[in-house]
């Protein structure tokens, strides 16, 4: 550590205290004392360290609340409303709360331990007597171990128990409609049968488990008692990256512990972006039924949530396989576009003094639009490109060093380490990205985009000895890929089970966690993606990749709903704006404007966004949406945005539009004139992306045209390189660079 609480990293560095009079994260925390080392922040559950009990936290398909009687546990209807589709949990009614024989009020709920999708909580009272609860991602059931007393059920109304009796150790029974299976110990028996309160006298075995059941069926009720003294103690995932194939694997393993007999496995239901993706449900995502045996055994078993159907499986694992369709630092200057105009609107960004030092929300925009023009810049006038260069290296390297020349600690432009939290926190901050450490992807995303430009230029200047240290500092606070990282929480804002981020630290919402813009998301890990190219870095660009492909598959699913098979039919608009736990609604945190409400699942617009045009009749619809909602108005907020998003399908009539509208246009901030007419004549010449070819490189686009297939490549290395396509198509990628091949029609 240096001097004045600063540490060096290479060369660059950061603080070890926030500057005078700025905020951060509160100290308290609620956690058990065995909870060690850095905590995690953006989940689902993260109500629960932040509050005394917790808010409402959405497994899916169950709901449950910590509150001082126990763990609240619901069923959520979905419903359609006029701003979206609703899911959540509402203060009275609920299903039933799982508490403790021997206690009345719990004092608090605490956070004792989690795992990739599971978190178990510990409800204490006086001395002697606990509750643990577990509960996760998919999963149906609840997982409770007691000390000091047993297993108490109390319900919002009088059940109707339709499978055994007093005397049993398992209860099938139904309230308000919905139907629970309850286990006790073997050799356990009932009190309170025929009131709302029913009571475990379990003779000393402290463990217990409740299932939500998809129906009142006896046999589906045997199946889940085959499974329900299997209490999950772990879950993990592992991911791989296949470049022949272009092919993402992810495997979901579930570790359980049979607190009666020998069983191994569980029971546990899939999201629609993972049972699609699945062998164990006979679909590839070729679209070829099952190739090999599946490791889950299916049901015929389905849930209700406010992402779609779920459907349930069995089994210690299950696999997801998805395909990566590539991205680039920006589309490439094609043969045809005006240079000259394109000179023009690159210079006029030169002319407006650059802003100072912002948050770190705008000035990643700034680091990001500053990337973006580089890289268009470099394929016309190098000129240019050095003056782009010259703003956007020291202003990063900047923010990547505490102190000023004279070796002072800065008071702002600087990231400090939270050791309480195990966070790097950049000051100025923005939107809660102190207090509540909300975002930290979406404004280090544009850093380490920006960082990727730079690098792929010098790879020495990312070496860990010079800015890299800091650089892979930024990447671990958002995504550590290391389960013993010292400093930061395993995969920070990424939801593994999910299949997307989260952007509140906290989740200290009655509709649980949420994320907006997740193109924002995709900015950062296609950040990762470029930047581990850049530096041959495999592990960091298969992080991105598997992060970046993941998150693409929620996207469409619950963002975009691209294929419209999962949404319910009566939901009358082709987005959602704001995936929360327990809804998706057409709304923003800042604006109600149709553009924006649009606009904000778009930007920022580079080679990383072209998995928003990978299905084009979906880009269409979504377009068609939007104008309909428009009546007829002209654009105008992000005018510009929208004009990008309609050129993915049609891009001669996004070049229209700007003709009419001509330089009077406003810029959404984060974007430039450049890029947009760039953006909007390279793809009037390469045509759209085609999601059917598939390439064993990752930087790597194919769009299609009446004219045929082209074939777009960037190569970060002076080596010489073939790229091999699904298709048979081979092309020779000499040196760095942007490479184009074109095949005719068929």
């Amino acid at each position: 550590m240096g001097a004045g609480g600063v540490v060096k990293v290479g060369l660059g560095s950061y603080a070890t205290q926030a500057p005078a009079g700025a905020k951060g994260p509160p100290e308290l925390m609620w956690k058990t004392d065995a909870v060690k080392g850095p905590l995690p922040t953006n989940r689902w559950w993260s109500s629960l360290l932040w509050t005394k009990h917790s808010l409402p936290q959405f497994a899916h398909p169950l709901a449950v609340c910590a509150q001082p009687n126990g763990l609240r546990v619901f069923y959520p209807a979905v419903t359609v409303a006029p701003i979206g589709i609703m899911g959540g949990m509402p203060g009275g009614g609920e299903d039933l709360v799982l508490g403790h024989s021997g206690v009345a009020e719990f004092l608090d709920a605490r956070l004792a331990k989690w795992s990739d999708w599971f978190v178990t909580a510990s409800f204490a009272a006086a001395p002697g007597k606990k509750m643990l609860v577990s509960y996760g991602h998919g999963s149906p059931f609840v997982y409770a171990t007691f000390r000091g007393g047993s297993s108490k059920v109390t319900l919002s109304a009088e059940p109707k128990v339709w499978q055994g009796d007093a005397a049993e150790a398992t209860l099938g029974l139904s309230v308000r409609g919905k139907h629970y299976g309850l286990f006790a110990p073997s050799g356990s028996a009932w009190t309170g049968l025929g009131t709302r309160t029913l009571v475990c006298e379990a003779k000393g075995k402290g463990y217990f488990s409740l299932a939500l059941l998809p129906d009142d069926k006896p046999e589906t009720l045997r199946l889940f008692e085959r499974f329900a003294h299997n209490h999950v103690t772990d879950t993990r995932i592992a991911w791989a990256y296949d470049p022949a194939k272009s092919e993402v694997t992810t495997t979901f393993t579930f570790t359980t512990v049979a607190r009666e007999g020998q069983g191994e496995g569980t029971l546990f239901a899939l999201y629609p972006h993972q049972w699609m993706r699945c062998s164990a449900f006979g679909v590839r995502p070729s679209g070829r039924v099952g190739e090999e045996r599946a490791e889950a055994r299916t049901t015929n078993c389905t849930y209700r949530s406010v992402r779609g159907e779920m459907k349930l499986a069995s089994g210690a694992s299950f696999t997801t396989r998805s395909t990566f369709h590539g991205v680039l630092p920006v589309l490439p200057v094609v043969a045809g576009e005006d240079k000259a105009k394109l000179r023009s609107c690159l210079g006029e960004e030169l002319k407006a003094k650059p802003p100072g030092t912002g948050d770190t929300y705008w000035e990643g925009k700034r680091l990001g639009k500053l990337a973006t023009l580089a890289a268009i810049a470099e394929q016309v006038d190098p000129k240019l490109e050095a003056a782009f260069l010259g703003e956007l290296k020291p202003r990063l390297e900047g923010w990547l060093t505490a102190t000023d020349p004279q070796g002072r600690l800065k008071t702002k432009g600087l990231f400090t380490y939270n050791r309480t939290w195990g966070t790097l926190i950049g000051y100025p901050a923005a939107y809660g990205s102190d207090t509540e450490l909300n975002d930290h992807h979406f404004h280090y995303g544009y850093f380490l985009r920006a960082a990727a430009e730079l690098a792929r230029r010098d790879p020495k200047w990312a070496a860990d000895d010079q800015w890299g240290g800091m650089l892979r500092l930024l990447v671990r606070d958002i995504a550590s890929p290391l389960r013993d990282d010292a400093m930061f929480p395993y995969l920070r804002s990424f939801d593994c089970y999910a299949g997307h981020s989260w952007a509140s630290g906290h989740a200290r919402f009655g509709d649980g966690n949420n994320q907006e813009s997740s193109s924002e998301a995709m900015n950062a890990w296609a950040a990762l993606i470029l930047l581990g190219e850049a530096i041959g870095d495999k592990g960091m660009r298969d992080l991105g990749i598997w992060l970046y492909t993941t998150e693409m598959e929620a996207i469409n699913a619950y963002w975009f709903d691209v294929t419209g098979s999962i949404r319910p039919p009566s939901y009358p608009s082709p987005v959602l704006t704001m995936i929360w736990g327990g809804k998706g609604v057409r709304e923003t945190w800042f604006s109600a404007k149709p553009e924006i409400v649009y606009g904000i699942n778009w930007l920022p617009f580079h080679g990383g966004s072209l998995y928003l045009g990978l299905y084009p009749e979906y880009v269409k619809r979504c377009y068609d949406g939007l104008a309909a909602v428009k009546g007829g108005k002209p654009w105008t907020d992000w005018a510009d945005l929208v004009l990008m998003y309609r050129a993915l399908d049609d891009p001669n009539d996004a070049i229209r539009q700007l003709k009419a509208r001509g330089d009077r246009m406003p810029i959404e901030a984060g974007n430039s004139r450049a890029n947009l007419v760039h953006w909007l004549h390279a793809l009037a010449a390469l045509g759209r992306v085609d999601r059917t070819v598939t390439a064993d490189h990752p930087l790597y686009a194919v769009f299609s045209s009446g004219k045929g297939k082209a074939y777009v490549v960037f190569n970060t290395s002076a080596r010489p390189r073939t790229v091999k396509f699904s298709d048979g198509t081979a092309l020779e990628a000499k040196g760095k660079g942007f490479f184009i091949k074109r095949r005719g029609a068929e």
